[in-house]
Parts: C-alpha cells; structure tokens; sequence
C-alpha cells in the first residue's frame, strides 16, 4: 500500500547505544569489517537468498503477515514507511553518518529531551542493540506506547520506531522483529551532512500501478 499525499500519522519528534556490531567491526577492520552476526546489514555483507522490496537506500526483506504502508511525494520519492503486523507497527528511517562514530546516543538523547518538554518521561531499556528508548505518550486516538530503537552501522544508522503492542512488550515485536534484523541499509558514495536522510523511492512496481491509476482517473474511470 501507498500514498503521495503529503501529511500522515503524527510521530513522537525526533530528528532522527553504544556502537552496533556493524560498527564495531567497521572500525575494527577499516574498509572490509568481517560480516556481522545478523542485520540490519549494510549492503556489503546482506545475504543474497532473501526475497526484499527494494526502496533505493532501504531493503526491506518480505515477511509473511507483515503489510508495508509506503508513503511518497509526487515525484516519488519515499518519505515515510511503515509496517504493521497486527496491534503492532513499526516505522523505519536511515540516516547518513559518519564511518568513525556512531549517533544514536546523541539522537537518543534529542530523542528524550523532546519527550521530557512534552510533558512525558521516556525509560531506557537495554535491547538487543543496546539501549532503547521507551515511553507512553498522548495521542488524538488517546494514549499510546512507543519505543525508539538506534542501530548504528558503517556511515548510516537506522532508527526504529515500534508503536502499539510490540512497543509495550518488546518480547511481542515477532515479525516485526525479523523486518528489522533481515533489513539491509544500500549506503552511496555520495558525501551527506550527518542526519541527513538517505534517499528512498518507490519501487518500480508502485510508480507503475500509481501511474496507471493516476491515467485512468484522468480518463474518467474509477481507480483501479
């Protein structure tokens, strides 16, 4: 599923651990870090034998029951993902950084600081990528449970964002679980400011279904 409205659900604000294994092997081993023990990969060391919905900077592996909301602009380009496995979502963002050091302790801090000016106190729990960033918050549909989970890579860092009851009970993330450890980050050469968010983009299948539903509206149909 996908949109080009501009808009959508509001989020906690967030402009966008210790370092992950990605990282740390990284620095470890300079340009040719040994394959981490499991995702998200970067794209030098992803497994080849998994099926993926390729989003340009983001390959999201395809997960039985898990439903994908992509949401683009008119010119395509993706600005928002999310997906939803039952009472549970997850919405995914990657970002540029540097190959030295990771960001998610600074963006987790911002992260917190932004909580604690709205009025609502975030807890730090340790997760499998290191701490993570949990919280009850007030939405227009009432109170909900979100938590923020950083992974930082080689010149990326992935930030998670997990709402309903995979938020509350990380032990309930389930496929969503397996969305984020089978992710693969596509890093370009190009030079980015730090933060800045990697380019995503509808996958050919969508631009052409978009395209064809955009022609027959033009033409007086129904969508199709």
């Amino acid at each position: 599923m996908f949109s080009r409205k501009r808009g959508g659900p509001k989020h906690v604000r967030a402009t966008d651990a210790p370092p992950s294994e990605a990282l740390k092997q990284s620095l470890a081993a300079g340009d040719e870090p040994p394959p981490p023990d499991r995702g998200p990969w970067d794209s030098a060391h992803a497994p080849d034998d998994v099926q993926r919905l390729d989003l340009g900077s983001l390959l999201i592996p395809a997960v039985d029951g898990v439903e994908v909301r992509v949401q683009a602009n008119p010119d395509g380009a993706v600005e928002q993902i999310v997906l939803v496995d039952g009472e549970s979502a997850l919405q995914l963002g990657v970002f540029a950084a540097p190959r030295s050091e990771g960001i998610w302790d600074e963006v987790r801090e911002e992260i917190a600081n932004a909580m604690k000016s709205d009025g609502v106190p975030p807890r730090e729990l340790d997760g499998p990528y290191g701490i993570e960033l949990a919280a009850r918050v007030n939405t227009p549909e009432g109170p909900a449970d979100v938590r923020f989970v950083g992974v930082d890579g080689p010149r990326w860092m992935v930030r998670a964002l997990f709402q309903g009851a995979a938020a509350a009970d990380p032990s309930r993330e389930g496929r969503l679980g397996e969305v984020l450890t089978g992710l693969v980050v596509v890093r370009d050469a190009e030079a980015r400011p730090v933060r800045e968010a990697l380019p995503l983009r509808l996958p050919k299948e969508m631009t052409e279904q978009a395209e064809q539903e955009q022609a027959a509206q033009t033409n007086g149909a129904g969508p199709a």
